[in-house]
């Protein structure tokens, strides 16, 4: 998506004699909750897609994004490129930027004009090399030798608050058993609406609505998705399946144009009416950052009449991100349980509405009306 502005000049900080000063400085600048990034490369690579996983990484996501993609290559860039749009990223500061080739400084500046953020490249070289300095032939930069210009007017002040305190998202955590993922894998099968479709609001005919979630678990929510994936699709599916109790085929209906960023509203589609027909739903404000994420990246790496949110066939990854969050729908009592213990069992709640209706004697089971 174009900027109505060009981006800032990129800045490059000449190092002279790679001091220890200037790699801490730009370290103690990262603050991802102000929107300040330090990007400290891998050694040992030159892929475009390893500087993407780094991205990632410091990005506070795990650096491989699960499930199939074309042609085999993981839009890893897209991923990255939404995710500082939605958080939002204002800086990015780039530790040996020396390293690079051509063409990773090419992929950098190409995300530069994407999001428009503040780009920085720490040089630890009295003068540029060859490669850096021919990308940045096409490039509006700036030089500087002065670390105290660079800390005051580039990287960002260091962060003196201790990190906030919060309860682990990987498997030393506890789970959150979440009453609105009890329809996630339901058998539901609503299909896209083919035609021009613009839902009216919820309205809960046929189904209670999903409680909301307190400010407290909306934030430990939040905090496991980030960390569990940097997949923007399967991380905005559990988001939205959270605050619509949708499933995961009803989910899958909703298009680019299904969300408005404006209203916060999201529109999923039930042509055939399974549950409470075509509708549009609240996004809550901690869910946006998600919604937000994943239509920057469809609009990037699948395009705009693409689906928005994960597709049936992306169960397995959706699941496996949900339970790396400890995130789950209510369990079946120890008596009732299916497989192992300590697996989750996903599909508890379709299985005990089965038992219920066979259990109904035949003459007291309604003939469905047609």
């Amino acid at each position: 998506m174009p900027l109505a502005a060009p981006p800032p000049p990129i800045t490059v900080v000449i190092d002279h004699h790679d001091d220890a000063i200037y790699t801490h400085t730009a370290l103690a600048a990262h603050h991802l909750p102000s929107g300040r990034i330090t990007l400290h490369p891998g050694p040992g690579t030159t892929s475009e897609t390893g500087l993407a996983h780094d991205l990632l990484a410091a990005l506070g996501k795990p650096p491989l994004l699960p499930g199939r993609f074309p042609g085999g290559r993981q839009p890893a860039w897209e991923a990255a490129a939404a995710w500082m749009t939605a958080l939002p990223v204002t800086r990015l500061t780039v530790l040996r930027a020396h390293r690079l080739t051509a063409r990773r400084a090419m992929r950098l500046f190409q995300l530069q004009a994407l999001t428009g953020i503040h780009l920085t490249l720490v040089c630890h070289r009295p003068h540029l090399p060859a490669a850096l300095h021919q990308a940045l032939q096409t490039a509006d930069y700036s030089l500087t030798t002065d670390l105290e210009v660079a800390r005051s007017h580039y990287y960002g002040p260091p962060v003196t608050e201790p990190p906030l305190g919060d309860e682990p998202a990987g498997p030393t955590g506890r789970w959150l058993t979440l009453p609105a993922l009890d329809r996630l894998v339901s058998y539901d099968s609503p299909r896209p609406c083919v035609d021009l479709c613009t839902p009216p609001p919820i309205v809960w005919r046929h189904r209670p609505p999903p409680a909301l979630l307190t400010v407290s678990t909306a934030q430990r929510v939040a905090h496991r998705l980030h960390a569990a994936t940097a997949h923007p699709r399967l991380a905005a599916a559990i988001a939205a399946a959270l605050f619509t109790g949708a499933s995961l085929q009803q989910l899958a209906t909703a298009r680019h144009s299904d969300y408005d960023d404006t209203a916060a509203t999201l529109a999923l589609h039930d042509r055939t009416r399974y549950t409470d027909g075509c509708a549009a739903y609240p996004v809550p404000p901690w869910a946006s950052v998600f919604l937000r994420a994943v239509a920057c990246f469809t609009r990037l790496a699948s395009g705009e009449g693409q689906e928005l949110l994960a597709a049936p066939g992306d169960r397995a990854p959706l699941l496996c991100v949900a339970e790396t969050a400890k995130l789950r729908p209510p369990q079946p009592p120890a008596a009732r349980r299916k497989g192992s213990v300590g697996r989750v069992e996903w599909d508890w709640r379709e299985r005990q509405e089965a038992e219920q209706y066979e259990a109904i004697p035949a003459g007291r089971v309604r003939p469905l009306r047609r």
